[in-house]
């Protein structure tokens, strides 16, 4: 049984609480509770995502793939390590102008957005824990983000195509 202190009660002693009240007070606690899960959520490493292998000509990008709204939505944040030739794929249902910011990011970052058929559209380099936004030169499906400079030091830039699962081949 949940006691409120009341101000009727003789005393100040405590005195069961009415329906309404019980509600408002578990509400609360249970608000409290799902607030501080979240902030502890967000202070800890994110769990890892299925990764699929991509390769950019002779090199082998093993890809987590973020296809949820939630996946997307926390990428690589809190992350404080990345493999070489580990990166996070972001598969969209559509075409659109794709933007993307590094908040919560730890590492810095290269994003490339990347046409169906897997060509890339441009890239940019992103620091980390900063609120620019990087957008795609048009509207992708794809963006692939791995470790800042990884593609320039292996010369891939704007219309290399990338191959692997995702991508569908150019129509002719």
């Amino acid at each position: 049984m949940i006691y409120v202190k009341t101000t009727g009660a003789p005393d100040g002693a405590a005195a069961p609480a009415t329906e309404p009240a019980r509600r408002r007070i578990l509400l609360a606690a249970g608000l409290t509770l799902l607030c501080a899960a979240s902030a502890w959520a967000q202070d800890q490493a994110q769990p890892r995502l299925p990764a699929i292998d991509l390769t950019a000509g002779m090199h082998v990008i093993r890809a987590e793939v973020a296809s949820t709204l939630l996946q997307q939505q926390i990428g690589l944040m809190h992350r404080r390590t990345l493999g070489a030739n580990e990166g996070m794929l972001f598969v969209y249902d559509s075409a659109a102008p794709r933007c993307f910011w590094m908040r919560n990011t730890l590492l810095p970052l290269s994003i490339a957005f990347v046409d169906d058929d897997g060509t890339i559209v441009n890239i940019a380099d992103m620091q980390p824990l900063n609120d620019q936004s990087h957008c795609s030169a048009r509207p992708v499906r794809f963006a692939l983000e791995m470790n800042q400079g990884w593609f320039a030091k292996r010369g891939i830039g704007p219309g290399f195509r990338l191959r692997g699962a995702p991508f569908t081949p150019a129509r002719n």
